[in-house]
């Protein structure tokens, strides 16, 4: 029935819909959440605004280093690239960021943000305009995932008259980016823009006994259409995006030992692995000024991702087994092992610490390989409908949304076999294909929610209600090519989320914010797994003047039940998309952010920004046995979620120059709950330098050192081993606005 009504919603909004003009009405900007630092600063909860003036002082292509800067967002890092980052809002789990919602454009953009949220894909950082990171009772608007919160990346817009713009930047390990711009609007109320951006790299780590590099080769491409005339009260823009990306990457770390002796080392047996996708984006975006208190928008959406990564999973030590039917032992395991001194299927250290380092050889068949290779897509239309009015002395902005989803994610994996022979890989059997899976999962989903700003005298009120009626289901079939109906489940949930928000005006610089809100994350297909709920409760002060903008937020998340998903990057024996009840679980922390400027000594500005988070997480009761969780005992930290972490940005800024100085703490975390000492990260701490030079008006020279003092630090253990943090890289690059 969803489907239908799906079907229908989006050919009702390819109709022009007529209204009389009215001179003075414009049409309104419907991309954003806050469009601004000024009105983030105005939200009745915790929220931040990363805008263009912020991206530029280190030209960062990497949305882990750029999201840092919201307190009480926390990192798994794995690739050192944020290709396909980890991020958690207020203790989360990580894993994905499978656990926050993630727009681009206020649009969904998880490969398949229902059935299969992990972020497989995640959007060019270099691209975007600004960032917006949303937190407490306001993140019921942004859902399914409401718990932490949401972040929605801005595309570059349509810029308001003839301009463009070139970026190139070169730096180590042959590191090469370039950022094209060019688009404009006319009188007759066209626009248009036109936006390049490639960025290439080796990698910072090295194969044993292989030519191959560990980098990357991104290729993004956007176009965008708007027609808007002047005084009209329609606007509608077209935007298509593609993106291409093939990466070096392996999900096979290091055992402690070798990692003291070369951090950034990788084993041969990982020297094949890579990750190919391709993902596009087709978004309709229809606004309807009805009058100057009024306005209706409607977004046609559909996003497709296609993905192949193909890399190594395990091995079966005696070879017996073949791809059809293979009983292997996973890396994580063997590397285990290494670090214990023990021994996997009468394996000895010695022999295994040979396998990794390519001096054994291994029998035929004994080495697997997978072709994780996925399809999905995420479409559908979403309605809003905005209304300014006044009823006695309380000023009135009620917000309603209504979204019609269906996503997919379609699996026809392979699993093929090969043995190390002197140090290199032979394949031995290429496997059937789908014998690694082969499965359809998908889910269709309706969300409404409704939201009113109410201001009344010094306060500012924000109720809030919203509704999820969620059906997922899951289809697999037989190996081979011709699917061969197998077995099926599904899984319904239907939940409604209310929340209110509280601001008061102690005085025109300090407001007082506290807010609670039922916060939600979307279960999985998996029977018996019950939905992740949580009452969510904020409070705080945040003061701002010409000099100042400072914010202290307390929270508090109480877990009636935590979820665990298992996927191939947890490194966990499980079955992937099983989901597993951690029942009940406390997060609670404290955010901190200030902004202001030291002073001026013969006209150099000081500019300083100290970001600070934290983060109390426990698990509340006793779990034995689980595959994902393992043993929990109460009072356990939740995996990857530090205690503390903060910021500080330094800058010296003269009048056409600029410096800052970034420095950036993070706690060493549990990888796993009861966590021993192979299963903990090193605390961090890491410097970036930037500098620029404008020239003229229209040309700008940068330069930036990222992790200044080469530190190498284990900043994860997942999915099968240590891995490092990307090592001392030097940068230099020139923008030219035209």
């Amino acid at each position: 029935m969803k489907k239908t009504l799906l079907a229908t919603a989006i050919a009702l909004t390819m109709f022009n819909v007529s209204a009389q003009e009215s001179p003075g009405i414009k049409a309104i900007e419907t991309v954003t959440i806050y469009g601004n630092q000024l009105k983030a600063q105005e939200a009745t909860g915790s929220a931040q605004y990363i805008g263009e003036q912020d991206l530029e002082k280190f030209a960062y292509s990497d949305i882990q280093r750029i999201i840092r800067q919201a307190p009480g967002v926390s990192l798994q890092v794995e690739d050192g690239y944020g290709l396909r980052p980890n991020i958690s809002i207020r203790g989360v789990a990580t894993e994905r960021s499978g656990r926050i919602t993630l727009l681009e454009d206020n649009i969904l953009i998880a490969p398949a943000p229902y059935s299969a949220p992990s972020a497989y894909y995640f959007p060019t950082a270099g691209r975007m305009s600004a960032f917006e990171v949303v937190k407490g009772p306001a993140a019921i608007t942004q859902g399914p995932y409401t718990i932490g919160g949401a972040i929605n990346m801005l595309s570059t817009p349509i810029p308001s008259s003839q301009s463009g713009q070139i970026t190139v930047e070169a730096g180590q390990d042959s590191t090469y980016r370039a950022h094209a711009t060019f688009g404009g609007q006319n009188d007759g109320g066209f626009g248009y823009l036109l936006e390049a951006h490639q960025w290439q790299s080796d990698g910072f780590q090295s194969i044993d006994r292989s030519n191959s590099d560990t980098g990357l080769d991104v290729t993004d491409l956007t176009m965008k259409l708007a027609y808007a005339p002047k005084d009209s009260r329609h606007s509608v823009e077209l935007k298509l995006q593609y993106t291409d990306q093939d990466s070096e990457q392996s999900y096979l770390g290091l055992t402690d030992t070798d990692f003291a002796d070369n951090a950034m080392r990788r084993y041969g047996l990982s020297a094949l692995d890579n990750i190919s996708t391709e993902h596009t984006q087709v978004m309709l975006n229809y606004a309807f000024q009805v009058s100057k208190t009024l306005s209706l928008t409607a977004v046609a959406y559909n996003n497709t991702h296609e993905r192949d990564w193909f890399k190594t999973e395990g091995i079966d030590f005696d070879g017996s087994d073949n791809a059809q039917d293979f009983s292997r032992t996973s890396w994580s395991d063997v590397i285990s092992a290494v670090n214990d001194n023990e021994t996997v299927a009468g394996i000895d250290v010695a022999q295994l610490q040979g396998i990794l380092n390519g001096t054994i050889d291994t029998e035929a068949g004994s080495i697997q390989l997978r072709s994780n290779k996925r399809e999905y897509y995420s479409r559908g239309i979403q309605f809003g409908l905005n209304w300014d009015t006044q009823l006695g002395e309380a000023k009135h902005h009620v917000e309603v949304g209504v979204r019609l989803h269906e996503d997919e994610e379609d699996r026809l994996q392979r699993n093929s076999t090969y043995q190390q022979i002197d140090g290199q890989l032979v394949l031995n059997d290429l496997g059937e294909l789908g014998n690694a899976g082969n499965r359809v999962q998908d889910a269709d989903a309706l969300a409404i929610h409704v939201y009113d700003r109410i201001e009344l005298g010094d306060w500012v009120f924000t109720p809030g209600l919203r509704f999820e009626d969620i059906n997922q289901s899951r289809t697999r079939y037989t190996n081979g090519a011709e699917r061969v109906f197998r077995d099926e489940r599904e899984n319904d949930t239907t939940v409604v989320l209310p929340g209110l928000g509280v601001l008061y005006k102690i005085d025109s610089n300090l407001n007082l914010i506290a807010g609670a809100h039922k916060g939600f994350t979307a279960p999985s297909n998996s029977p018996g797994a019950k939905e992740e709920e949580a009452v969510n409760y904020e409070f705080g002060f945040r003061y701002g003047n010409n000099n100042l903008n400072a914010e202290v937020v307390y929270f508090l998340s109480d877990y009636d039940n935590i979820v665990g998903v298992c996927t191939a990057s947890s490194g966990s024996n499980c079955e992937i998309g099983d989901a597993f009840n951690g029942d009940a679980a406390t997060v609670q922390g404290v955010e901190f952010l200030l902004k202001t400027e030291l002073g001026q000594f013969n006209g150099i500005r000081v500019p300083l920004n100290v970001t600070y988070s934290y983060i109390d997480s426990e698990f509340d009761t006793d779990i034995s046995g689980t595959d994902f969780f393992g043993d929990v005992t109460a009072g356990d930290s939740i995996p990857y979620i530090p205690e503390n972490q903060g910021q500080i940005t330094l800058g010296l800024e003269g009048n056409n120059w600029a410096t800052y100085l970034n420095a950036l703490y993070v706690d060493g975390v549990c990888t796993r709950a009861s966590c021993d000492t192979f299963e903990v990260t090193d605390p961090s701490f890491i410097v970036d330098l930037s500098g620029s030079y404008n020239v003229s008006d229209s040309l700008r020279l940068f330069a930036r050192i990222e992790n200044l003092t080469d530190q190498e630090d284990i900043v994860s253990r997942q999915p099968y081993g240590a891995r490092p943090n990307k090592s001392r890289t030097a940068s230099v690059g020139v923008t030219y606005r035209f």
